[in-house]
């Protein structure tokens, strides 16, 4: 879900952070890599005869060790799901800052994206989205709108959890774009519970980490080499009350008044 923020160019890493030696990041990225084969190996020969649960836990279980091999550290807060049953029927609502949200997100619960049509054709990850059952919109496309909310709120009825980021691209977390509502409406057509998470990469001093950030002309290989600088960093989830669709009043259920609550929620925890 990554788009442009012309204004943003990353920022020289400061001495408090640039803490890895060489050896240390030639280590992570051989642990990177050998993870990555495993799991092009697993969706390649697993998946093909694996059921829905299963496939849930291996996307859980890698998403987890990739983000070790980064040593990039989660913590959740608030109201995290599947603490108190099986989640379903559900989208998480979140603001977007950079690649890993969505390994941190899975590594809690397994989801179905919504991300850019680009994305499908990256090289190793993109294969990986697809493998993994991602939805692919085309922002280009007005009437893509409409397919998409279809199938989201079928997808929803049938019990997946999906994630969308509605600001339609990352910023680098110092910042929000505004919420783009369209597919909200499909979680309210399939009656699904709406998990808003407010997402931040904080830094030592406690300010954003905007090094973490995958924005504006970053490439891949860029915000990778970033990460592997730093020492020990670190990602909050911070899951804010869900909002039950079913329970709320006709005049509260317009997509656009919604999407504008969620959005002030998160802005909200973020002090924005």
């Amino acid at each position: 879900m990554r788009g442009i923020v012309s204004t943003y160019t990353l920022p020289p890493l400061t001495n408090s952070n640039i803490t890895t030696n060489r050896i240390t990041r030639y280590f992570r990225i051989s642990r990177i890599s050998a993870h990555t084969l495993v799991g092009v190996m697993t969706v390649s020969l697993v998946f093909p005869l694996a059921n829905k649960s299963l496939k849930l836990w291996l996307i859980k279980w890698w998403c987890k060790r990739l983000l070790a091999a980064f040593n990039l550290r989660v913590t959740s807060h608030g109201h995290i799901p599947n603490q108190n049953g099986a989640m379903s029927n559900s989208m998480i609502i979140a603001n977007h800052i950079s690649w890993t949200d969505i390994h941190a997100l899975n590594s809690i619960v397994p989801l179905r994206f919504i991300a850019k049509s680009e994305i499908s054709s990256w090289p190793v990850f993109g294969y990986l989205a697809r493998k993994s059952n991602a939805l692919f919109i085309d922002r280009g496309k007005r009437q893509d709108a409409a397919r998409i909310i279809d199938i989201t709120s079928r997808s929803l009825m049938q019990g997946d959890n999906l994630c969308i980021f509605p600001e339609g691209t990352t910023t680098d977390g110092t910042t929000m774009m505004p919420f783009k509502s369209s597919i909200v409406q499909a979680a309210i057509q399939a009656n699904a519970t709406i998990h808003p998470v407010a997402i931040r990469y904080p830094g030592h001093n406690g300010s954003a980490n905007t090094s973490m950030a995958y924005a504006g002309e970053t490439t891949m290989k860029e915000s990778m080499q970033q990460i592997l600088l730093q020492k020990n960093p670190v990602v909050e989830l911070h899951f804010l009350a869900p909002i039950d669709t079913v329970s709320l009043s006709e005049n509260a259920k317009d997509r656009r008044k919604l999407t504008l609550q969620i959005e002030h929620l998160i802005k909200q925890k973020l002090s924005f």
